[in-house]
């Protein structure tokens, strides 16, 4: 990490900070993490939301506190005089300088609780110099606003894409603006780029898109697929519903028995260094999961050391932080296989892309009655499509079929090893 956005100031400048409490939200490449102020004093914000900052930059200042001003990055130095936030009005050059592309004049802290508050500044008739909309314009408007009834996730939505509640619409219980009122395409507020077709490619969705391209471009990748009948893994998961009240969800029995099949096979969990093949010495399985944000692919560590019902509690906390925005940094590196499952959306096999630098990715589809000849008789079983995309510098086809033969074992065998440490 070499630079991050600052996606949110969770404190107003000039606030008393309470050590501990929340600051701000820092967004990296793969994750948004909300920091905690490391000092108790009042804040001086030095770098505004939606701006990026390279690492080891002052961002904020604390002074006034136990221990006189400190940063929120300990290692930067201080400056000599404690810059002041006051809003810059006065120049001509100035306000052209405040004018973003459709010729809104406003100052970058009017911008700024605009956006936090969920209020466009286009239509409010500005009190500073040459009508430009100041943080006080924002503050009265919000006094003369009615109140308007939005969802906890509306009000997110629309903090982060400066959309003013007022101009939309709800659908829900009595009015209230929910999440998609604010997404769907004709909403009322201005979304000239949704409009045009044009979508700006995010940091998370930038990376991924790099990454992937990078994978395809680099690797001589190859997919097998085969089917197994999943009767077992349904009716387990049945069974520990109706005997323990847990449901297990697939791609936890999936992890379970993937980690045996890693260790009975290590040759898949390997990485292509500079000097040769590198067999990893741990198996660290990742899930790919979609979140509003984009694909990310969180980690369970060591997962051919956890018992089924570890993985059951894990990879539920690790899924809703993801889904968050909140991963914690280890859990979104060092994966060494990752499975990739779309059969929620009635989807049979694929063609996944590896995840670098790992040496394969097993795509899952749905599971659905299909009719099977066996012994000479046509009955139906809960089949599962599976798909094994691997590196070809690592791993040639049949030690890579064998592979995925033995994860259609399992499957089909389940019983046996769902206890198995």
């Amino acid at each position: 990490m070499i630079e991050a956005t600052i996606k949110e100031w969770l404190k107003p400048e000039g606030a008393w900070v309470n050590e501990g409490e929340g600051l701000f939200v820092l967004e990296q490449e793969k994750a948004t993490l909300e920091i905690e102020s490391p000092a108790s004093g009042q804040l001086h914000i030095l770098v505004a939301e939606g701006q990026v900052a390279a690492i080891l930059t002052p961002i904020a200042v604390l002074t006034g506190g136990k221990g006189q001003a400190q940063h929120v990055f300990e290692k930067a130095e201080l400056p000599a005089t404690l810059p002041q936030r006051k809003e810059k009005v006065g120049t001509p050059a100035e306000t052209e300088k405040n004018a973003d592309a459709e010729g809104i004049i406003a100052t970058p802290k009017a911008r700024i609780l605009a956006r936090q508050q969920g209020i466009s500044p286009q239509h409010l008739p500005g009190s500073g110099p040459r009508n430009m909309v100041v943080s006080a314009d924002i503050q009265a408007a919000l006094r003369t606003r009615p109140q308007v009834k939005a969802s906890p996730l509306a009000q997110k939505v629309a903090q982060d894409l400066g959309v003013d509640l007022a101009t939309v619409s709800g659908s829900g219980s009595g009015g209230k603006v929910m999440r998609r009122d604010i997404e769907k395409p004709n909403t009322t507020h201005d979304r000239s780029e949704a409009e045009t077709g044009l979508e700006a490619l995010s940091g998370l969705r930038s990376i991924i898109a790099k990454r992937l391209s990078a994978s395809w471009m680099e690797r001589p990748q190859v997919t097998l697929t085969t089917e197994a009948d999943a009767s077992a893994l349904v009716a387990f998961r049945q069974q520990a519903q109706a005997e323990w009240n847990i449901k297990f969800s697939y791609n936890t029995l999936l992890i379970k028995l993937i980690a045996r099949a890693l260790r009975e096979h290590p040759y898949i969990n390997a990485q292509l260094l500079a000097t040769g093949i590198q067999l990893m010495a741990d198996i660290h399985i990742g899930l790919a999961v979609d979140t509003d944000r984009g694909l990310m692919v969180p980690v369970l560590q060591n997962a051919d050391r956890k018992s089924i019902f570890e993985i059951h509690d894990e990879m539920q906390q690790i899924i809703q932080r993801a889904v968050a925005g909140r991963s914690l940094p280890n859990e979104l590196s060092g994966g060494t296989f990752t499975i990739t499952n779309l059969g929620m959306y009635e989807i049979d096999a694929f063609t996944p892309i590896i995840n670098p630098p790992e040496c394969a990715i097993l795509g899952v589809g749905r599971i659905i009655s299909r009719p099977v000849g066996i012994n000479g008789q046509v009955v139906l079983k809960d089949m599962m499509a599976l798909s094994l995309s691997f590196d070809h510098r690592l791993v040639d086809g049949a030690p890579a079929a064998r592979f995925l033969q033995r994860i259609k074992t399992l499957i089909e065998r389940f019983a046996l090893v769902g206890f198995d440490r």
